[in-house]
């Protein structure tokens, strides 16, 4: 580990560990569950890439209440909380909109949303790890609403933060709005890559190359790959028309190499530096993007 990710990490805040996974939460029989839930399999992850005009709307209804449930968690992180009751929130929003909790039963997640802290670069799974004061932490939301799923995720401070953790929140946030201005129609996915890893390195950061972006719709990930890094000639699908999905860079303050706990989910660097992410569903027009996951 660099003196630098070092010189970030609240004073006494070891690496993390596994904390205490409570129990599933319960969602009322009246609202409609993916196809997937309780099943080892996600037959809709291969579904369309360019949408209807009624998956669309159905779509930016999803967007929305999942960037509801996204501000509530945003709101609710604070010191002394645990990710569980981040999870709490979350759920409680969805459901009080309608939506299910598209995590919930996801080839054995069993928790309403992922909860990623620090060095956690993306998957965490919500437990009784408190937060504290200099904390950052992202949260990944994805509502499942008449049919269809609307995602999105952002980096929060817990507290008052070292202004190079800020720092890193902002430049990831900035990298994603800059792939979303190039997503147009005619262009291969991969300039998106191209763009957020260019910006990326020129401020010293790294784009995690091993997670994506993708189509999303009637599935959670509908097979359309959208990298974060300069991948061509790979990942040369083009943009058209009507398709909807994420744009999501996962960046990190040190390497982008990664590890996974034996839970099965969480990622976390290798090196233990932090990473922030942020993400949209959008909507191709003929002019470009429209982000879907507003409030």
């Amino acid at each position: 580990m660099t003196v630098e990710q070092v010189w970030i990490r609240p004073e006494g805040r070891e690496p993390l560990v596994p904390g205490t996974i409570g129990p599933r939460r319960a969602v009322p029989a009246r609202i409609e569950r993916p196809e997937y839930v309780g099943k080892d399999e996600a037959v809709s992850d291969s579904g369309p890439r360019v949408q209807t005009p009624d998956v669309i709307e159905r779509v930016r209804e999803a967007s929305r209440v999942a960037a509801l449930a996204l501000q509530a968690a945003g709101e609710a992180a604070e010191p002394g909380v645990t990710t569980d009751h981040i999870d709490e929130v979350v759920h409680d929003v969805l459901v009080q909109n309608g939506a299910y909790p598209s995590t919930l039963g996801y080839l054995g997640f069993e928790k309403s949303c992922c909860t990623s802290l620090n060095e956690v670069i993306c998957h965490g799974i919500p437990d009784s790890t408190v937060m504290q004061a200099g904390d950052i932490l992202n949260v990944d939301v994805t509502a499942f609403l008449h049919g269809v799923h609307g995602d999105t995720n952002a980096t929060f401070a817990v507290g008052d933060i070292d202004p190079r953790a800020q720092q890193l929140i902002d430049r990831a946030h900035e990298s994603m709005m800059r792939g979303v201005k190039v997503a147009r129609p005619g262009r291969e996915v991969n300039v998106i890559g191209r763009v957020v890893e260019k910006f990326l390195a020129r401020h010293g950061y790294q784009s995690v190359r091993d997670y994506t972006g993708h189509g999303v719709a009637e599935g959670f990930h509908n097979g359309l790959v959208i990298p974060h890094y300069d991948s061509a000639p790979l990942f040369d699908d083009l943009i058209e028309k009507d398709m909807t999905f994420t744009i999501e860079p996962m960046v990190t303050i040190g390497s982008q190499e990664w590890e996974q706990w034996d839970d099965g989910w969480t990622v976390v660097t290798k090196d233990r530096g932090y990473t922030a992410q942020f993400e949209h569903t959008m909507v191709i027009h003929d002019d470009g993007p429209e982000l879907l996951t507003v409030v």
